[in-house]
């Protein structure tokens, strides 16, 4: 199964696309919309500030790794979850 059709088979109501872009604006991983995984984060009012951001510190603050070391350490995980994102 692929990942589109597991997604379209999501049980989790997510923020309607046009709701969430102008939170994503000048992020970034501006792709030109705004995935699911980012629709999700901004469904939720009182976690998904402070995940955005933790996600947006870890990610790009100044810190012992490099910013390449950060995106492969996330792009491993995330395969070794067998996650698509």
């Amino acid at each position: 199964m692929s990942a589109n059709e597991e997604s379209s088979r999501a049980w989790v109501k997510l923020l309607d696309e046009e709701i969430a872009r102008p939170l994503f604006e000048g992020h970034p991983y501006a792709f030109g919309f705004v995935p699911a995984m980012g629709r999700l984060v901004a469904a939720h009012e009182r976690i998904g500030p402070f995940f955005a951001g933790l996600f947006q510190q870890v990610m790009f603050e100044p810190g012992a790794l490099s910013r390449a070391e950060r995106e492969m350490i996330a792009a491993v995980a995330a395969a070794a979850q067998d996650c698509h994102y």
